[in-house]
């Protein structure tokens, strides 16, 4: 696919392209800029809040050069991979630097695995953190009770398309495409199924195994939780707590199942850690482990693997 300069420069006005703020150390100095890729209904900042609570700054902190980037809300993977792609390109285009570190949260793991499979002489590492490797079970009950045709399909498409258009507005990039249906099919055991297939870079070949660490020159890494309700405080750790029955008494984070998160080199995939917990929230109240230390343990893996 062409991607000119025009493409370029509408990229750049989704991606955060402000300077890293001065490095206090370099524990998390990787060779290569982080770009964080987030997931569905995400966004990079809105209304003052940051997908990526804390996470970003503490990176920063520790001598990475961070950026963010915003993709569709709802949309496929694939629109949200070459999306992702385009930003790539304008971070590449004005830092000077040959490749980027990709890690993408839930359906960000797509995303990244998406531009990694694209244009792998430009990325150095691709990882997925609580990724949807092998899809969610939640989402294939949701597609079962709105099949496509039916007036709750008509109705649901709506709901989600109107509330990514919505999170879109309110971080900054309203006109993005929303496409409710597109999303909910691609979250699917047999959508992830799917691009899997047109896909397969670091994806295992067993279940509950590791997939290739490195295909392309590109390096592929992997970590997610299997816990619910970490902290009482939370008020996100019930619902998800709900969801996780959709999992039959598999461990997994409410969200993703512990073995289809897998992808590439598996660091760990039963944090005690819910899948927002992942991502730092709810504001900072997660329970006994850390994310934004494993963020930075993270960088500093890619840092000594030369990355």
């Amino acid at each position: 696919m062409k991607r000119h300069l025009s493409g370029l420069l509408a990229a750049a006005a989704l991606v955060s392209l402000s300077a890293p703020v001065h490095a206090a150390g370099t524990y998390a100095a990787t060779q290569y800029p982080i770009v964080l890729a987030h997931g569905l209904m995400g966004w990079d900042t809105a209304v003052g809040i940051d997908y990526w609570y804390g996470i970003t700054g503490d990176l920063k902190s520790n001598g990475a050069k961070v950026y963010t980037t915003k993709v569709s809300a709802v949309n496929s993977s694939e629109v949200r991979g070459e999306q992702l792609v385009q930003q790539i390109q304008t971070i590449l285009a004005v830092t000077g630097a040959k490749k980027v570190n990709l890690i993408g949260h839930s359906q960000g793991n797509q995303s990244v695995r998406y531009a990694a499979a694209v244009i792998p002489n430009q990325v150095a590492s691709a990882t997925s953190v609580s990724g949807t490797t092998g899809g969610s079970p939640v989402a294939d009950i949701i597609a079962g009770v709105a099949p496509g045709g039916s007036f709750t399909n008509v109705v649901l498409n709506a709901v989600i398309g109107g509330l990514g258009q919505l999170i879109d507005l309110f971080s900054g990039s309203p006109g993005l495409p929303a496409d409710g249906n597109a999303v909910l099919t691609s979250l699917t055991t047999s959508g992830a199924a799917n691009f899997n297939r047109n896909f397969p870079q670091g994806v295992p070949t067993t279940r509950c195994g590791q997939g290739a660490a490195v295909v392309n020159g590109v390096r592929y890494y992997s970590w997610s939780g299997t816990g619910l309700i970490t902290s009482g405080l939370d008020i996100s750790d019930y619902p998800l707590a709900g969801t996780a029955l959709a999992f039959k008494g598999q461990p997994n984070d409410g969200l993703v199942g512990q073995c289809d998160s897998h992808l590439g080199q598996v660091i760990r995939s039963d944090y005690a850690l819910n899948h927002l917990d992942t991502i730092n929230h709810f504001f900072g109240v997660t329970g006994r482990v850390d994310p934004v230390a494993l963020y930075r343990q993270h960088a500093n893996r890619l840092k000594n693997a030369g990355l």
